[in-house]
């Protein structure tokens, strides 16, 4: 990144957090909102969009209204969901057009610095575009990943497992804990210790890291779980269960065990 400042719209979590690390290493910014005026636009080589999903083209709209875009800017939203596209209301001003989105989740903007550092964003758009959504990374100290035009639908799904759906599976494993007697407040946390040790794993592959009943073939004690949890609870257990043994037969599984196994989650209750 050069000295030029970089304008962020958008002062939610995710605008502001950005802007805080590269304020923390040395990149002037600008953080505005509605009340923003074309100069402080104008006046950045760069501007990101960090507005939610349903208000970016809107705010292309009005920069293109305002003029407030040339040919040299570049201009990226922050959107996990959606591509350049989402910029279309800008394409004749010639800047170059792109998404940047960082695959962290940003709960106090004060902790982004320290967060983002490590993560990995994801980059699609104009060939220009790319190029600065990589040397934007490099200054946040981030690792940046091109997608391929027109993935940003199955990648942002993908982030949705990985965070969403892991905060849902919290909940479900407090939710048991309590049937089996904790007190509320602690099954909140009786877990958590045991995810940061799977998330820990990870780095070694989802093959290696998986254990537990399903890779050790124990289709007894999976069979003991189907039949005590909610039918809702079920079908989530076994869904996640079949993909489980997928990773159990890969790490060495033997298939009398694994076919035992599935017989358990594929019977009916």
């Amino acid at each position: 990144m050069t000295d030029e400042t970089v304008a962020i719209i958008g002062a939610g979590r995710m605008g502001r957090g950005v802007s805080l690390a590269l304020r923390a290493v040395g990149v002037p910014t600008a953080l505005l909102g509605r009340d923003r005026s074309t100069d402080e636009v104008r006046g950045a080589a760069l501007v990101l969009i960090a507005v939610p999903d349903d208000a970016i083209g809107g705010v292309a709209a009005d920069l293109a209204r305002e003029r407030a875009v040339e040919p040299r800017h570049v201009v990226l939203h922050l959107s996990g969901a959606l591509d350049r596209l989402a910029l279309h209301a800008l394409a004749d001003t010639g800047a170059a057009l792109g998404s940047f989105h960082p695959l962290q989740t940003i709960a106090d903007p004060e902790t982004a610095p320290d967060l983002l550092r490590g993560a990995y964003a994801g980059l699609e758009g104009d060939s220009r575009a790319l190029e600065a959504g990589e040397r934007l990374a490099r200054a946040l100290g981030m690792r940046a990943v091109r997608l391929a035009p027109g993935s940003k639908a199955a990648y942002h799904a993908g982030a949705v497992f990985a965070s969403n759906y892991m905060v849902v599976l919290a909940s479900a494993a407090a939710h048991l804990a309590e049937r089996a007697g904790v007190d509320p407040s602690a099954a909140q946390a009786l877990y958590l210790p045991l995810m940061t040790g799977t998330v820990a794993n990870l780095a070694q592959g989802p093959v290696a890291a998986l254990t537990g009943p399903i890779r050790r073939g124990d289709a007894a004690t999976v069979a003991q779980h189907l039949a005590l949890v909610s039918p809702e609870e079920r079908e989530l257990y076994r869904v996640l269960g079949l993909r489980a043994l997928e990773l159990a037969r890969l790490s060495g599984l033997g298939e009398t065990a694994a076919a035992a196994v599935e017989h358990a989650l594929r019977r009916p209750a």
